[in-house]
């Protein structure tokens, strides 16, 4: 992976974090703000364009390819991005990379596999753009909108 790469997406996770912050709360959760059948439907996009992210593993012109998952603890949900993915068998398997702030059943570096068709949403790098990650964009609302600009210029066209 190339050093630009990587320092672009690191850059894009810190700042996405950096701007949902609560209190002691871990830096990914986000308990409002947005629209949540925007959400909705930025889930089922994601589903519906999976084939297509996993052909753009397979091609090897993109870097930084992480899905995000859904993880269930007694009453409570939270998303989590998987990095380091592989694709097996019609499941992803990766390792988190989020510090969990309601569930309790995992943390950061936990291995964890998901099915194709349970995964919130996808993303990878190409030349600086970030494809995927359509979650985001009803998020972008909640953010200062310096932040909201910066991550919608590196956001490739959906």
């Amino acid at each position: 992976m190339k050093r630009d790469s990587k320092r672009v997406l690191l850059f894009l996770l810190l700042l996405i974090l950096s701007g949902c912050a609560t209190n002691d709360a871990p830096d990914t959760l986000i308990e409002g703000g947005y629209d949540e059948q925007e959400m909705d439907a930025a889930i089922a996009r994601a589903r519906s364009e999976v084939d297509s992210f996993i052909a753009e593993m397979s091609k090897g012109t993109a870097t930084d390819f992480s899905v995000k998952v859904a993880i269930d603890d007694k009453d409570y949900t939270e998303h989590f991005w998987l990095k380091n993915i592989a694709y097996r068998n019609g499941k992803f398997e990766g390792v988190i990379d989020n510090d969990p702030g309601m569930v309790s059943n995992v943390k950061r570096g936990q291995k964890w596999s998901v099915k194709k068709s349970e995964i919130s949403d996808w993303l990878f790098m190409r030349d600086g753009k970030m494809y995927g990650n359509y979650t985001l964009r009803p998020l972008l609302k909640t953010m200062s909108e310096a932040e909201a600009a910066k991550l919608r210029s590196m956001l490739a066209a959906p």
